[in-house]
């Protein structure tokens, strides 16, 4: 088991990135307004556990249908394009709205809010580039935030102001596209190779 402070940290900016949870918050109040209460540890461990068994399942699940890692890396790397631009253009190119008060802490909240296709994209297209002990650790920090984040939302909400979480989306959509084109140049490339 190889443990690198690099590939942790990365692995864990970019689903923190793709996750979103701070510039979620005001989805997580109005959920919260909606149906009194959400169990912030059950969205949470639910969430993480999802992530974890895509991680490993999720290779298998391609090579059945007979798509590779490197394509599927490339897939997440147009998801991650568009979810960046979503982030800086403050536009919606997606979204599913239901809202059942018995489940919001699984659903929306833990999915497809938290584990969305975006993150669990995300985690195969790391799955490519990074040891899966260190994408399991930054799994398990952002997890760890989410619940913390999830625990404290109207705290948050009242600290840093509407201005502010919207500003903290922009930076982290800059951050997300850069890491989009990326994935897309490192994998586009290892395509190429197979080819060739």
């Amino acid at each position: 088991m190889q443990l690198d402070f690099k590939e942790i940290f990365t692995a864990f900016m970019i689903l923190f990135a793709v996750i979103d949870i701070v510039g979620n918050i005001p989805i997580v109040i109005d959920l919260r307004k909606k149906v009194g209460h959400i169990q912030s540890e059950k969205a949470s461990i639910i969430a993480g556990v999802i992530m974890i068994i895509f991680l490993f399942v999720g290779q298998n699940i391609l090579s059945l249908i007979g798509v590779g890692v490197n394509s599927f890396a490339v897939a997440g790397a147009f998801i991650l394009f568009f979810i960046a631009l979503e982030m800086i253009l403050g536009i919606t190119l997606y979204k599913e709205d239901d809202n059942s008060a018995m489940t919001a802490s699984v659903f929306p909240l833990a999915f497809p809010l938290i584990a969305g296709p975006g993150s669990l994209t995300t985690l195969l297209s790391l799955r490519a580039e990074f040891r899966i002990e260190n994408i399991i650790v930054a799994v398990l920090v952002n997890v760890l935030i989410i619940y913390i984040v999830l625990k404290t939302s109207s705290k948050i909400e009242k600290l840093i102001g509407q201005n502010g979480i919207s500003i903290i989306r922009k930076v982290f959509g800059v951050i997300l596209l850069a890491i989009a084109v990326k994935l897309f140049a490192h994998n586009i490339k290892a395509l190429f190779d197979q080819v060739v």
